[in-house]
């Protein structure tokens, strides 16, 4: 993946902004949504030629009650036991998706762990730290963003812990 800095040609978003604004290299990459697509991460993945282990979803779970985002390859699921005890909690469950949209500022599929409206307690799977560069999402459907995994613990203040499983999209 093309390590260059590019400001965007197409509409910004929080997420791009907020990247550009702390002056970090990325790099973004759009491609044409399909809505009937079952999975946003692996449709991502797919449009882009790119490995789904290097392209990354954005959950939000609800950790003893206070929303945190987790950030986990596409090629695998959140472990909820881990995100929990990555977080210093007890106990973890998937989020509310209108209180996701509500508190992030972003349509589900188009969420990103950058600009969100409230920022979030972070946890970024360990396995970002393997790529020299993974692609999570712009802040909306179709768009991508490109830049080293700690950049982006560093803009989200994320703290990075295993907490992906094998399998599932």
């Amino acid at each position: 993946m093309a390590k260059k800095k590019q400001r965007q040609q197409t509409a910004a978003t929080p997420a791009t902004l907020a990247a550009a604004r702390a002056g970090v290299e990325f790099t973004t990459h759009s491609y044409e949504h399909d809505p009937a697509a079952p999975s946003y991460g692996a449709e991502a993945a797919e449009a882009l030629g790119l490995p789904p282990e290097q392209v990354f979803k954005t959950l939000v779970a609800q950790v003893d009650g206070a929303l945190t985002v987790a950030v986990v390859p596409v090629s695998s699921s959140l472990d909820l036991k881990a995100l929990a005890s990555a977080a210093g909690g007890k106990r973890a469950a998937m989020a509310d998706p209108a209180g996701v949209e509500r508190t992030t500022g972003y349509v589900l599929g188009g969420v990103s762990p950058l600009g969100q409206r409230k920022r979030l307690p972070t946890i970024l799977d360990s396995s970002a730290l393997d790529h020299t560069a993974v692609c999570v999402s712009a802040g909306r459907r179709g768009l991508e963003i490109e830049l080293a995994p700690g950049d982006l613990a560093a803009l989200t203040g994320a703290v990075t812990a295993p907490i992906a499983r094998t399998g599932g999209t």
